[in-house]
């Protein structure tokens, strides 16, 4: 992201916007759990800003610990592909292999972009050593000097066994991602045994506060025992809570090891908290007004969990009760369909339209009926939609969970400075996002190309599967090409010389248009093909679907002839 990083550039600009939304900010958290699933819904000012869900049939191993087999090294891509057992085979980078650099260039100082700086809601090292596609990382340079790696090949071998952890989910034909420099959240701080230094979350930003957490963990910190991260939330911890929670880190890592020891590859080692547990973990601190619940196993379970790590948040949860459900008491139902939808209208009267592909997200800006009210300006009109369209997309990319590559084709602008203005409204807006997010200049076509982000499957991919009828374009031949198709059908059909009797079978939208545009289709192509032929409608076929059924039989020989 180009732009000067001082209080008056233009990324300070965007920094100090975001940090005043963030303190006016009314939040609240939504469980609604049963043993068939559970939801996650993050609100913000009576919005849905941020939903999650997980199911027993997901089978999620974000975050888990393996002990894997190495099934491929690739020298050409500098990587492997390890069996962990679930699957597909996980990818590890050699930057996310346990090796030293050899130029020593790296840059540990986590105040100028170091890898251990920033801890995601996940918990997973946000390594700023490479960057995936569709993987941005804002703070991914500053100071941080190439790391020179020595060739993947001189530490791992086909058929060796390695410890990894999995920090992105098998998306699509991709196996999962899989990072050997492990680390393990807790509420205040994250463990990491092969690190070798105390890092401070970004997002704790007061230099005498990260001075004073950072001496606090220091003194925690065993010599030669790993390295640590004090999380957000950990902003306020005292040195007491500080040291448990490490001891109990560090305890788990000793297990965690002895269990590896006697396990063979592919094996889980250690799973992950559950999305709930994590979720609270990760997040619930005094920013947030409540957390209602609607379980009462779940309600108990919380209570335990915050009354042992921080009881003054204690009197913030809240079991639901009463004859509407909790989803729909607060409308994050109806809120979840509209994620899913094309469309996005704005309250300007523009519109956004989100189209995802296999490489890309593409969002456009439309203007819509929106006019400025009987201005003559139409630069100020589009302005006004632009910067409308900008915090609305910040909040969709979250919502739905997109990740990757994004192109916003925001409206054309004449005025750099009416540039500038959407795109610190934008960066400013994404500020308030968990995963990375990097939003490059408006280019020369007005294009802002961006990336975001992504660890898992979004909701509406784990929700949906690819329509059976368009085979996932989102169209289908219209009943004039679909009438087109059978009559080449049926020419094939006679050229064969095998059939004698046909009966084309149709959607009733096709035999509609047959008999209301085209009555005489049937006797014309009887008498050119020499068949017998007759048209049945059936409901339950596709809009664009036919099949041809041969003889008295009726036996189907569609294949034999379609193209």
């Amino acid at each position: 992201m180009s732009g000067s990083g001082s209080p008056g550039g233009p990324a300070g600009v965007s920094r100090n916007r975001h940090r005043k939304l963030e303190k006016n900010l009314k939040r609240e958290i939504l469980v609604s759990s049963n043993p068939q699933e559970s939801w996650v819904a993050l609100r913000e000012d009576k919005r849905l800003a941020e939903v999650m869900f997980d199911r027993p049939d997901q089978n999620r191993v974000l975050g888990d610990i393996f002990l894997g087999k190495v099934e491929a090294v690739l020298p050409g891509i500098q990587a492997a592909f390890v069996d962990i057992g679930t699957g597909k085979a996980g990818f590890l980078h050699v930057s996310d292999v346990n090796v030293p650099a050899v130029s020593g260039e790296e840059n540990h100082d986590d105040t100028a972009g170091g890898s251990n700086a920033d801890i995601e809601s996940n918990g997973q090292q946000k390594s700023g050593r490479r960057r995936g596609r569709g993987e941005g990382n804002e703070r991914s340079g500053g100071g941080r000097g190439r790391r020179h790696l020595p060739p993947i090949q001189n530490h791992l071998k086909k058929g060796q066994t390695i410890l990894v952890q999995v920090t992105k989910e098998a998306i699509s034909t991709k196996g999962p991602r899989l990072t050997a420099d492990i680390s393990l959240p807790g509420r205040f701080l994250v463990y990491m045994p092969y690190a070798s230094r105390v890092g401070i979350s970004r997002k704790i930003e007061g230099r005498n506060q990260r001075a004073k957490l950072r001496k606090m963990a220091q003194k925690v910190l065993p010599k030669k025992s790993g390295g640590l991260i004090v999380r957000t939330v950990g902003e306020e911890v005292t040195p007491m809570k500080l040291e448990k929670e490490f001891l109990r880190l560090h305890e788990r890592w000793q297990r965690i090891s002895r269990d590896a020891e006697a396990l063979s590859a592919p094996s889980p080692v250690h799973r992950e908290a559950t999305l709930i547990s994590g979720v609270i973990r990760d997040l619930f601190s005094g920013k947030f007004e409540a957390l209602r619940v609607d379980s009462k196993q779940a309600y108990e379970e919380i209570s335990d969990y915050v009354k042992s790590v921080d009881p003054d948040l204690l009197d913030r949860v809240h079991l639901h009760s009463g004859p509407t459900s909790l989803f729909d008491e607060f409308g994050v139902e109806e809120e979840i369909q509209k994620a899913f939808r094309r469309n996005v209208p704005l309250k300007s009267g523009g519109s956004l339209v989100i189209e995802p592909t296999e490489a890309l997200v593409s969002i456009d800006v439309n203007t819509g009926r929106f006019t400025g009210k009987g201005k003559r300006d139409p630069e100020q009109t589009i302005l006004k939609t632009n910067l409308e369209a900008a915090r609305e997309i910040a909040k969709q990319l979250r919502l739905r969970d997109v990740g990757g590559i994004i192109v916003v084709d925001f409206i054309d602008m004449d005025l750099q400075e009416n540039r500038d203005k959407v795109l610190r409204e934008l960066r400013a807006h994404l500020g308030r996002d968990r995963a990375r997010t990097k939003a490059f200049e408006v280019s020369s076509l007005g294009l802002v190309e961006m990336t975001r982000q992504r660890v898992r499957p979004s909701v509406f991919n784990s929700l949906t599967s690819i329509c059976q009828s368009c085979g996932g374009i989102g169209r289908v031949y219209t009943p004039a090409s679909v009438v087109r198709q059978i009559e080449r059908t049926l020419k094939r059909a006679a050229a064969s010389k095998e059939e004698k009797s046909l009966v084309v079978r149709v959607h009733p939208e096709v035999a509609l248009r047959v008999i209301e545009e085209e009555p005489g289709f049937l006797r014309r192509l009887a008498r050119r093909t020499q068949l017998q032929l007759r048209l049945r409608d059936d409901p339950l076929m596709q809009l664009d679907e036919f099949r041809l059924l041969s003889g008295p039989a009726e036996t189907d020989v569609t294949e034999k002839y379609a193209a």
